[in-house]
């Protein structure tokens, strides 16, 4: 199970990589800085609950992207195991990602979870590394 989570993150990690190449090779990397705060998280309905988890969880797409403290936004479901999701979301720094959790559209999302999901969310909090020069 594990394994079959850093698989799913590698493979957000490689569309992220398609989605910046739209502009150019590599023009949209400029956007995010070394030492960016990056998190990945991870989410699961409760059995039966699916579609309402995936109902709650898909405006926050627009209302995330929308915020101009986000660098990068995915959300992604496991295509073989329906309700279970994955976020991807880089920021600048914590203090960006701070602000954006206490907004309320994501306060209103978490107090959704003890109804929607199994369990609640993993989180891992990252660093963007540089790259080579």
């Amino acid at each position: 199970m594990r394994a079959h989570f850093w698989f799913c993150t590698l493979a957000l990690v490689a569309g992220a990589t398609a989605a910046s190449a739209q502009d150019g090779p590599g023009k949209g990397y400029a956007q995010v800085p070394a030492g960016a705060y990056s998190v990945v998280a991870e989410v699961r309905a409760k059995p039966g609950k699916e579609d309402e988890l995936r109902a709650a969880t898909l405006p926050l797409i627009a209302l995330v992207r929308g915020d101009p403290k986000n660098l990068v936004y995915f959300l992604q479901e496991d295509r073989e195991s329906p309700g279970h999701f994955i976020f991807y979301e880089i920021f600048a720094n914590q203090t960006d990602f701070e602000a954006h959790n206490a907004m309320p559209y994501v306060k209103d999302w978490f107090a959704k979870l003890p109804e929607l999901a199994d369990g609640g969310v993993t989180v891992m909090r990252m660093e963007v590394l540089a790259g080579p020069q």
